[in-house]
């Protein structure tokens, strides 16, 4: 279970628990034989034997059709097709030969897809076990209008991890249960800032929402990146 540095309404802070609790569908998928799916990854295609390559070695497109129709130099028979496991992931250059110092950037495009700027990517740091926990920004959002406005693409339980933290948590699940609402969370000292799960990770925004049963409470925090606006 992952740690979460969380404030409250009093400005008092708590690392308490988080966890992705995953709905097992309940629809299972299976083969025509019966047998349950699985994933493989299979080998398509190998560099030697790429469009590019052979491109080169024939001369040009039409030469290499015409070697196509008679041998198939485009398919190694031994290899292609065959399962693997244990990859990695590289980078190559334009020689196809392995490079080692990357710089990725971050591509901006316009509403239409076209390439707006590309700039440093940036490696955003995580905040949600930092000095500085998770604000309790007072700022709150009927449900109602919630799920109108916001895309939620994560959710993540909030957990108590002794009595203390208990009581806490449910204070705050009551609170926002009364409320009906969602409470907006976030980093920095302000809260102004998006929640960063992982370094290098998707900032998002942060909804607290809250129910309880009598003595037991359900503190989720809701997580988006998309805001539905009228066009």
């Amino acid at each position: 279970m992952r740690s979460l540095n969380i404030s409250n309404d009093k400005k008092r802070d708590a690392v308490v628990g988080m966890d992705s609790t995953l709905r097992k569908s309940k629809i299972n998928y299976v083969l025509s034989d019966g047998t349950q799916k699985k994933t493989v990854k299979m080998l398509k295609g190998l560099l030697e034997i790429s469009e590019e390559n052979l491109t080169g070695r024939y001369g040009d497109l039409v030469k290499l059709g015409e070697e196509i129709i008679k041998g198939d130099p485009e398919i190694d028979m031994e290899r292609t097709g065959r399962f693997v496991s244990k990859t990695k992931k590289l980078y190559i250059g334009k020689d196809n030969k392995i490079v080692y110092r990357v710089n990725l950037v971050e591509v901006v495009k316009n509403p239409d897809g076209t390439e707006k700027m590309r700039r440093d990517l940036l490696k955003t740091e995580a905040n949600i076990l930092g000095e500085i926990p998770l604000q309790w920004t007072g700022k709150r959002f009927p449900k109602d209008q919630a799920v109108k406005k916001f895309v939620f693409t994560k959710k993540y339980q909030i957990k108590h991890v002794n009595g203390l933290t208990y009581d806490y948590l449910y204070d705050m699940a009551k609170s926002l249960h009364e409320s009906n609402s969602l409470m907006f969370v976030g980093g920095g000292k302000k809260g102004v800032d998006p929640v960063v799960l992982t370094r290098g990770g998707v900032p998002y925004r942060g909804f607290l929402e809250g129910r309880i049963d009598g003595d037991k409470y359900c503190l989720i925090l809701h997580l988006t990146n998309l805001e539905l606006r009228g066009v």
